[in-house]
């Protein structure tokens, strides 16, 4: 039906059946069945960033394992798994198979968020409706259609994921196979919203009836974009594998290699892009392979395809940015410095554990870390270990995310240290204090996320922004004046009285910060910005000299009398 046309580029589809019917590109990872079969384990827990591909994946377990799947056996022909000896075969479309995506489970209470969970257990025991035609004890139906209709008890429905699955196990005479995708959502959501420990109370006993000797499993595939401390939902759960982005198992199966990219574009005639490409997108590192986000990846061929010429950010991580939010809240001064040698290019070295423990979060400003590297927001450099602990050197790790820290993370900071009163420095501005000037915005300084240290432009901006607050006062940047450009006016609203001109200056030693105040000073005077003032009525100008060295501010000044 497709024959001969140019495959559509896959944005946003991770159905894998409508991927491969409705003529789509799709860079294979069916191996991933392979070796899923051959590393069997009755629990594999899958962390990958998200948009990383992980609910394509589970689409595709289950349109190869699940037996109400049969019609559709026909899509993998072609494709690797296809290749592989007739034993993988006979796992195809021979298992019961329970899915489900806990992607929804989300609200702003407990009640709310379980009355979604209910929703999303109740559709899967519709999709296996015909369990009814059998004869169930009397018991069983009616917890069936209570379940089904969400009017069942709390306790029922956390108990439903071993329930279903026993049903299964007799319907078929096979064991089933579970299915969960994004099973974290909900945790993360409920620490946010503080009902955490409900929503773990809950999902402790929904998994670990179904996963923890459980003899109607065969086996379980979940994913998410972070470990949960064992101890919170996987109590005794001893036959849990955990494949995170640090395992060498399964690292090729969660985003594109190089190999993929490559043969992506050149089926697209847009071989040219590829180096455009990896500075964007490529770069995470999953054990010991490279790979693209595939999320971004796929956006930015959908939009070069379409005539777009520059690559741009596709990815966010909304999903874990409140956390985020609410660990920089508690930053202190080293956090934000090494968020800026991160900006600057350069590496950072925390120890990373692979669990989290959501009660600890704020406790430790390594979580911070932790949740910035398990999130895709960084990537290993290398790792090492000292003593009992495990450290990851960390870098930012294409252009993508560098737009992420650039506009969102450091906008963060900035806005934590808004709420700052700044009164201090305005009183020095107006009682020309020029030591309490260089102090306020010395210790401010500190506080601001940049790492365009000792560029003129990020002080000027800097500065114009937060006098721009400055009550009864406005503020021009960069106004033609007299023969040349000055760098800062703050002229009264009401009164012609007194105004100030702020010349900048930046020093590359801190011994040249005088020097350049006076430079400042002297320009001031040999382009004649004081006169415009002086015709506009203005009696008295202030001349401010300010002279920067990284986060160091020196102010010297003179007054102009008309």
């Amino acid at each position: 039906m497709y024959e001969g046309k140019v495959k559509k580029t896959p944005t946003g589809v991770d159905d894998f059946g409508k991927l491969l019917t409705y003529n789509f590109y799709y860079v294979d990872k069916t191996l991933f069945i392979k070796e899923l079969i051959d590393n069997f384990s009755e629990v594999n827990l899958f962390t990958r960033p998200r948009r990383f591909g992980k609910s394509l994946n589970i689409s595709m377990l289950q349109y190869y394992f699940d037996n109400l799947f049969t019609h559709e056996a026909h899509i993998f022909e072609g494709l690797a798994i296809s290749n592989e000896d007739d034993y993988y075969k006979s796992y195809q479309n021979g298992f019961p198979v329970i899915k489900m995506t806990l992607k929804g489970a989300e609200g702003l209470t407990f009640e709310s968020a379980f009355k979604k969970f209910k929703k999303i257990i109740a559709s899967e025991f519709k999709r296996h409706d015909y369990l009814l035609t059998r004869q169930l004890l009397l018991e069983d139906a009616r917890l069936y259609r209570a379940i089904r209709d969400e009017s069942a008890t709390l306790e029922d429905y956390e108990g439903s994921l071993k329930f279903l699955s026993t049903l299964l196990h007799k319907h078929y005479n096979k064991k089933v196979i579970v299915l969960i995708d994004e099973y974290d959502v909900p945790l993360q959501n409920a620490h946010v919203k503080d009902f955490y420990d409900e929503m773990v109370s809950f999902i402790r006993s929904f998994f670990g009836d179904a996963l923890k000797t459980n003899p109607s499993l065969f086996f379980s595939v979940i994913t998410g974009c972070l470990r949960v401390s064992k101890e919170s939902i996987f109590t005794g759960i001893n036959n849990l594998d955990v494949l995170s982005i640090t395992s060498n198992e399964y690292s090729e199966h969660f985003g594109f290699t190089d190999d993929e990219v490559c043969h992506m574009l050149a089926y697209y005639n847009l071989e040219h892009k590829l180096s455009e490409m990896r500075e964007w997108y490529n770069g995470y590192l999953f054990g010991e392979t490279v790979v693209y986000n595939p999320w971004s990846a796929i956006e930015y061929l959908s939009d070069i395809r379409s005539g777009n010429r520059y690559p741009r950010p596709h990815w966010s991580n909304t999903s874990s940015n409140d956390i985020v939010r609410q660990l920089i809240d508690i930053s202190d001064l080293e956090t934000k410095q090494e968020i800026e040698y991160l900006m600057a290019g350069a590496t950072i070295t925390k120890p990373i554990k692979e669990d989290i423990v959501y009660s600890d979060i704020t406790k430790n400003m390594d979580n911070l870390w932790n949740f910035l590297f398990f999130t895709g927001y960084l990537k290993k450099v290398r790792n090492f270990q000292e003593g009992i602990k495990i450290y990851y050197e960390l870098k930012i790790p294409n252009n993508e995310v560098q737009y992420i820290f650039e506009e969102h993370i450091s906008e963060w900071f900035e806005e934590k240290t808004k709420v700052k009163n700044l009164e201090h420095f305005y009183q020095a501005v107006i009682n020309t204090d020029v030591d309490k000037m260089g102090y306020e915005i010395s210790k401010y300084l500190l506080e601001v996320i940049s790492y365009m240290d000792n560029v003129e432009n990020f002080y000027h901006g800097f500065l114009s922004g937060i006098l721009r607050s400055m009550d009864e006062h406005q503020v021009k940047s960069n106004r033609e004046t007299g023969e040349g450009r000055s760098d800062i006016f703050i002229l009264p609203n009401y009164f012609k009285k007194q105004a100030y001109i702020i010349e900048i200056k930046v020093a590359k030693k801190m011994i040249d910060l005088e020097l350049k105040c006076d430079e400042a000073l002297a320009q001031i005077d040999e382009k004649r910005y004081v006169e415009e003032l002086a015709l506009e009525g203005y009696i008295n100008v202030v001349k401010y000299g300010m002279a920067f060295f990284k986060k160091t501010c020196l102010v010297k000044m003179e007054i102009s009398n008309q």
